[in-house]
């Protein structure tokens, strides 16, 4: 009888560590899910930042052709 008690304590011992494990495991995991999600965020604000400076460098390109040509019709 006491053979069949420490096997089960032991089943049930590693019953609960494997659990824990896959608990571990799957808080890893979405802490990984939740790191990568903010490096690509990151990656996306600087991808828009540079687009948003390219269009205004754009538009004072623009303006100071647009006032080149005025400065040689007059």
């Amino acid at each position: 009888m006491k053979k069949v008690l420490l096997l089960v304590a032991v089943v049930a011992t590693l019953g609960l560590v494997s659990c824990n494990n896959a608990q571990v495991q799957a808080e890893k995991a979405r802490q990984d899910s939740l790191i990568e999600a903010a490096r690509l965020d990151s990656i996306a604000k600087v991808q828009a930042d540079s687009i948003q400076a390219a269009i205004e460098a754009a538009e004072a390109a623009a303006v100071a052709a647009a006032d080149s040509l005025v400065e040689v019709v007059e």
